[in-house]
């Protein structure tokens, strides 16, 4: 399970160091696509077999099901950590995010996600946490 929050720079030529800890599960090769709220998420293969065989379980007669599938799977790639513990980010990912210097690496349960750091502190103020948490126990979860 993925978990914690970590900053980090990506450098001119879009390598980002990935966290030991997340390195630890995620391997010497994994996968990153576009993600959700303008982050990518970071699987590893395992859980990318997983989506993969739910995505290819949604109707093609749906559009917007079809439309989903090619979020995730247009702008997914492989990519493999280096000596120092790097990867690459292709450029359209990359421009997709707003990756350009800061950035944030977070574990979310079965996945990470790479922000802008921008971004996250745009969206991790968790000001409405209250409102947030009556939500979810509508969908079941009780703290």
């Amino acid at each position: 399970m993925f978990m914690g929050e970590y900053n980090h720079t990506i450098d001119p030529k879009g390598r980002i160091i990935v966290p030991a800890k997340f390195r630890e599960s995620l391997g010497d090769e994994f996968v990153v696509t576009k993600g959700l709220d303008g982050c990518l998420f970071v699987y590893d293969n395992a859980e990318w077999s997983a989506f993969e065989e739910k995505l290819k379980g949604l109707p093609i007669t749906n559009k917007d099901a079809r439309n989903f599938v090619r979020f995730f799977l247009a702008g997914a790639t492989s990519v493999e950590v280096d000596k120092q513990g790097r990867i690459l980010i292709p450029t359209v990912l990359r421009e997709f995010a707003g990756l350009t210097k800061d950035t944030v690496l977070i574990g979310v349960a079965s996945r990470v996600e790479i922000w802008s750091k921008e971004r996250w502190d745009g969206v991790a103020g968790y000001d409405d946490m209250e409102e947030v948490a009556e939500h979810m126990a509508e969908l079941g979860l009780s703290i």
